[in-house]
């Protein structure tokens, strides 16, 4: 006996209903730095506390992601993963500790005696520039480990323990 199956509305909708869902969550996230700075007793007001939680969870579900993609779907298991999640992170720390410091070196330059910036940090007080680096340095380290490591087709375990 064929029986129909049975179509629910979101089924019906399909990726429209995703896409939209999805827009609206971008929206919401977008608003929130803005929601901030309402005042304390406004209803709309997000407090700095949810707002800097909710960055921590976004970037680990960019790492969780990048992770799921290499192994789910590349099936290639990436110990070192978190190597290039940290140089992006230090990179945006670095940016926040010269903003911090205003036009002075940073705290722990400082501390450490340091006279003078290195080379390398110059421009990180922009923001953009501080963008560049967050996503640039990481992804060129990627780029070189990545040409040499399928130019020779590494596979399995030893993928594993070379990225470790």
């Amino acid at each position: 006996m064929n029986q129909p199956l049975l179509v629910t509305a979101s089924q019906k909708a399909g990726p429209r209903l995703t896409l939209a869902i999805g827009a609206i969550v971008v929206l919401l996230l977008l608003a929130m730095p803005l929601l901030s700075l309402l005042p304390a007793g406004h209803a709309l007001q997000v407090s700095a506390y949810t707002l800097t939680l909710v960055g921590k969870i976004l970037c680990y579900a960019i790492v969780a992601l990048a992770l799921d993609l290499v192994w789910g779907y590349a099936g290639l298991l990436s110990l070192g993963h978190g190597l290039f999640f940290a140089l992006g992170g230090y990179a945006m720390g670095m940016y926040l500790m010269r903003q911090a410091a205003a036009d002075g070196l940073p705290a722990f330059m400082a501390f450490l005696s340091w006279s003078e910036l290195p080379w390398y940090w110059a421009g990180t007080q922009h923001f953009a520039w501080a963008m560049c680096l967050v996503v640039l340095a990481p992804g060129l380290l990627a780029l070189v480990f990545g040409f040499f490591a399928f130019r020779s087709r590494i596979k399995g375990v030893y993928f594993s323990i070379m990225t470790q």
